[in-house]
């Protein structure tokens, strides 16, 4: 079925989180509260990076992409909802669907790829500090960047020119707040085994690289940690990773949880209640853990508001 076929259908209607309409002020405000603190924490983290000359380097580079990514991902999938709610229309058209998927999948691909490259930085930080300025580099640290993006787009893009070859036939029902890849694919009338066997294929060898890269770089800065004479020394090396830790467990643990519950259990609105955790409530954290763990951090808020 050719896309203008696909577009005579009114759209795809999403559930929400909840149909009950005595919630709906409930979520509304909370979902705002979240985003309003997820964007304004992750821009200032940005503003102070750019500001504070002592934070050009390569960790602080990296976390800014990471704050701007947080912002681009969280805002493809909250203002949708918070409109939806405040109109009480769960309408979303074709065009709007396949493009905030596209566009999630892209933003969650850049996060995806960003932490293994920030756990590379650490890596070299302390496991070759003398080599750390020439291995760092500015022109290195760009490709690294180019990298992530060149990756992502390609990932996206496969994955989004396969879901324009499927059929929708009639008015469908998400039972999510946004529209997922998995669950868009699940309402194809016509067939999906390609767009499936790449997603598994894909999605896997691309989830499971970041992570065998982050666990090697952290066995490598476990182990030079180890060997430092000193407890003061070691505390330090373990607090420039500590914040980085913490992102990884909260972006890996919460995104994997989802989508191995929701294959154990096939239930889609307990897989929606789960995205809570990697679309809003991870990007809203990620500020708070970088300032509250990183004296770096705490020194330049304190410098930009004095």
């Amino acid at each position: 079925m050719d896309l203008g076929n696909q577009t005579r259908f009114s759209g795809f209607i999403l559930l929400g989180l909840s149909e009950d309409a005595e919630l709906q002020p409930l979520l509304f405000g909370l979902f705002l509260s979240m985003y309003l603190i997820a964007f304004s924490g992750n821009l200032l983290i940005i503003l102070v990076i750019i500001t504070d000359s002592h934070l050009h380097t390569p960790m602080y580079f990296f976390l800014s992409n990471l704050s701007f990514t947080d912002i681009c991902f969280t805002s493809n999938v909250v203002p949708k909802m918070l409109l939806n709610i405040q109109l009480q229309n769960k309408v979303i058209t074709y065009e709007d669907c396949i493009t905030q998927m596209v566009f999630f999948m892209f933003w969650g691909d850049v996060d995806n790829f960003l932490l293994p490259v920030m756990a590379y930085d650490r890596f070299v930080a302390i496991c070759h500090p003398l080599h750390y300025t020439v291995i760092m580099n500015p022109k290195f640290c760009g490709l690294l960047l180019l990298g992530v993006w060149l990756l992502s787009i390609l990932h996206t893009l496969a994955h989004g020119l396969l879901v324009l070859q499927l059929s929708f036939c009639t008015e469908l029902e998400l039972s999510h707040f946004f529209c997922e890849l998995k669950q868009v694919v699940q309402l194809a009338c016509s067939s999906t085994f390609l767009i499936d066997s790449v997603t598994y294929f894909v999605t896997g060898f691309l989830g499971v690289i970041p992570l065998f890269g982050i666990f090697f770089s952290y066995m490598k800065i476990v182990s030079s940690i180890l060997k430092i004479a000193t407890a003061g020394g070691k505390y330090k090396a373990f607090s420039t990773c500590g914040s980085h830790l913490s992102v990884v467990f909260l972006f890996y643990g919460t995104g994997l949880g989802v989508y191995l519950s929701s294959a154990a259990t096939q239930n889609s609105r307990a897989s929606a209640i789960g995205s809570v955790m990697y679309t809003v409530v991870t990007p809203m954290l990620n500020p708070f853990i970088y300032s509250l763990r990183n004296k770096d951090i705490k020194q330049a808020l304190r410098k930009l508001f004095s």
